[in-house]
C-alpha cells in the first residue's frame, strides 16, 4: 500500500528469499519491503513521485548511484551486476576486500573509503553527495549512526540477507540489487545460474557424513551456527548432516550459537568432519594450530581421523560463489581431490 491509492501491477517472483518483497507499479515504479519494516519506492530518474505517498516510504531514484555500500557481504552482488560505478563510498578498505572488481575500484580510488558501519566519515560522505547507504544488520547496534546519515539526506537501506535460512535465499538478494541498479534481467540470470548448479549438487547421493562447523573464541568456547542457518543448509545441500539440531540451538534467535567447550564436545565429538570457520579466526593454518585452541579438540573423531578443514577468510564475501562453495563441501565430504579448492583447505 503506497498510501495514495495506487494498485500493484505485478510482483517480483522470489523462490527462496523470505526477507524482502518487490511489488511492481505502472511507470516502472517498484516498492521494496524489507522484513525489518523498511519500505522504499524505487522510481525511474525522470518519473514523478506519486502524490500522497506514505510518510514511511523512502524514495530511491533508479538506477541508484552515489551509493555508500557498507554491507561487505553484498559487494559481490554489486560486482556481479557490473554496478561498481554506482558506488562512490565503501565501508570496506581495499585490503579487506576479496571481490576482485570491487577491490580494484577501491585501489584506484574510483570508490573511496567512507568509514566502517559504526564510525562513518560523515564529512566525507556529505561532501561526496552520497544519496543511499546500504547497511547490514550491524547498523542495528548503532541506531544513532543511521539517524545521523538520514539527517545528512541519505536514504538508509538495511539488507537482511544474513537472516535468510536458505542458502539460495541469500543469493536471491541479487534481485533486490537488480531493482536498485536497473539490472533486473541480469540479476535473474545470475540467480538462475547459481540455482541450477546448487540443485545439481544437492541431487547427488548423501555422503552420510556428520559435519561440525565452528570456531573457538577468545574465551575458549565454540561458536557455531544455528541449525537451520544458511551455513547448516549449505552443508546439507552438499550431502552432509549438520552436527547440531534445532533443540540444541533453540535458545538463540541469532545466527551464531556459543557453547562451552564441554557441551560442544558432548554434541560434536563424533562428527566425521570438522570445518573450522576461518572467516572469523584466521589464526589456524595447521592441525597443530587447531588442537592448540583447546585440549578437548584432540579427542574429536574427525581430528583422530585427519578430517579437519578450514574455510578461506574471504568465504563470507562470496555470496555469488555459493554453488562453488557447496561443490567444494561436497568434494570434502566424498574425498575428492582438493588441490584446486579455494574456499576449503584440509589441515595437516
Amino acid at each position: 500500500d503506497l498510501g495514495c491509492g495506487w494498485k500493484p501491477t505485478g510482483t517480483l517472483q522470489l523462490e527462496y528469499a523470505e526477507h524482502f518483497t518487490v511489488d511492481e507499479f505502472e511507470g516502472g515504479l517498484r516498492l521494496i519491503c524489507i522484513s525489518n519494516g523498511e519500505r522504499f519506492l524505487v522510481v525511474p530518474q525522470d518519473a514523478k513521485v506519486p502524490d500522497g505517498l506514505s510518510s514511511d516510504i523512502a524514495v530511491i531514484r533508479r538506477p541508484a548511484d552515489k551509493v555508500y555500500l557498507v554491507s561487505s557481504a553484498t559487494m559481490c552482488l554489486v560486482d556481479a551486476l557490473d554496478a561498481n560505478d554506482n558506488i562512490i563510498m565503501s565501508g570496506t578498505k581495499a585490503d579487506d576486500c576479496s571481490v576482485a572488481g570491487f577491490k580494484s575500484a577501491l585501489e584506484r580510488g574510483a570508490i573511496a573509503y567512507g568509514g566502517k558501519y559504526s564510525e562513518p566519515d560523515y564529512e566525507r560522505i556529505s561532501a561526496s553527495g552520497c544519496t543511499l547507504a546500504i547497511e547490514n544488520t550491524m547498523i542495528n547496534h548503532t541506531p544513532d549512526v543511521k539517524e545521523k546519515l538520514q539527517k545528512l539526506g541519505l536514504v538508509v537501506l538495511t539488507e537482511q540477507s544474513s537472516s535468510e535460512p536458505e542458502a539460495l535465499g541469500r543469493v536471491e538478494w541479487i534481485k533486490l540489487f537488480g531493482v536498485l541498479f536497473d539490472k533486473e534481467d541480469e540479476a535473474a540470470h545470475l540467480f538462475n545460474e547459481q540455482k541450477t548448479r546448487v540443485e545439481q549438487t544437492s541431487g547427488l547421493a548423501s555422503s552420510g557424513k556428520t559435519v561440525a562447523y565452528f570456531y573457538i573464541n577468545s574465551n575458549g568456547a565454540a561458536v557455531t551456527r544455528r541449525a537451520g542457518d544458511y551455513v547448516a543448509q549449505m552443508i546439507e545441500l552438499a550431502g552432509g548432516s549438520y552436527a547440531l539440531d534445532d533443540a540444541q540451538t533453540a535458545s538463540t534467535s541469532g545466527s551464531s550459537v556459543t557453547l562451552e567447550m564441554e557441551r560442544f564436545y558432548a554434541t560434536a565429538k563424533d562428527a566425521d568432519i570438522i570445518i573450522y570457520n576461518g572467516t572469523i579466526d584466521e589464526s589456524v593454518a595447521t592441525l597443530n594450530d587447531f588442537v592448540g585452541k583447546n585440549a578437548l579438540l584432540s579427542q574429536f573423531k574427525a581430528v583422530k581421523n585427519g578430517n579437519v578443514w578450514v574455510t578461506s577468510a574471504d568465504m563470507y564475501q562470496q555470496m555469488t560463489s555459493t554453488a562453488d562453495i557447496i561443490d567444494e563441501l561436497h568434494g570434502a565430504f566424498t574425498g575428492d581431490d582438493a588441490s584446486d579448492f579455494h574456499y576449503l583447505r584440509k589441515l595437516g
